[in-house]
């Protein structure tokens, strides 16, 4: 399954470019997207080296690299930063990934870091065109310690990064979350383990809380729509997590 499109109009697209295949991730789907607005491209999360070559080939269906205005990197993974050295040999455009990750960066191959904006902790909004802003939002320690949200206020979509990734379950064929009970048991194991604390939850639910949230792009798994969205949220809210399950001597209370 390649190239759905979240959102439609003359002017605007936000598309699901494309899902590794199996074993580039151990089995567990990854997703990049392309945000079009007018003549200019927004990447989000390109993904690692291996699947390169077939997110660009899926992005030349829309816009051409030197259409690309902004690259945007939810954190410092492999699997979302692994590319990005032979993506910059294609691209002129500037890369935003939160400030505490610059430093770890030419560690991917990068031998320039002048097209690299540090995004400040309490996020920004960035003008990629003309009139339009895409809203950054920080996500600190969901599951990144420097992970960033992108907002799109056209399509209403948010890109979340790693907070609603499904790293189980049979999900290559479903594109969204619509039942959101039945999804729990693909997330429950993740988010338990890989969020840090039921208080970084609460602080990003505060900070996205005053947005219109029609879907939830995830870099992992289905997208949510519809009603999965506000109970994904409620979800979220009282789930205990990270550090809230340690015990001593390295174990986790289930």
């Amino acid at each position: 399954m390649h190239n759905v499109a979240l959102f439609d109009s003359r002017e605007h697209k936000f598309i699901l470019l494309n899902e590794s295949e199996p074993g580039e991730e151990d089995g567990i789907r990854s997703n990049q997207y392309l945000i079009v607005h007018g003549t200019g491209g927004v990447l989000l999360d390109p993904g690692g080296f291996g699947v390169m070559p077939r997110v660009l080939s899926e992005m030349l269906r829309y816009v051409q690299p030197e259409q690309i205005v902004a690259i945007f990197l939810s954190h410092q993974d492999p699997d979302i930063v692994g590319g990005i050295a032979t993506w910059l040999e294609l691209l002129k455009a500037p890369v935003y990934v939160s400030r505490i990750w610059m430093r770890f960066l030419p560690h991917y191959g990068l031998t320039n870091m002048a097209p690299f904006v540090g995004v400040a902790d309490e996020g920004m909004d960035c003008e990629v065109a003309p009139g339009f802003q895409l809203q950054v939002i920080p996500a600190h320690f969901l599951h990144s310690e420097g992970q960033i949200n992108v907002y799109d206020p056209v399509s209403k979509i948010l890109f979340s990064g790693d907070i609603g990734a499904a790293t189980s379950g049979n999900d290559g064929e479903q594109a969204f979350v619509d039942d959101f009970a039945a999804h729990i048991p693909h997330i429950e194991a993740f988010h338990r383990r890989f969020m840090c604390s039921n208080k970084a939850i609460r602080c990003w639910l505060q900070n996205i809380a005053g947005l219109d949230i029609q879907m939830i792009a995830p870099q992992h798994g289905p997208v949510y729509r519809g009603a999965a969205v506000p109970a994904f949220l409620a979800w979220m809210r009282e789930l205990q997590c990270g550090v809230d399950l340690l015990q001593p001597g390295g174990t986790f209370a289930s």
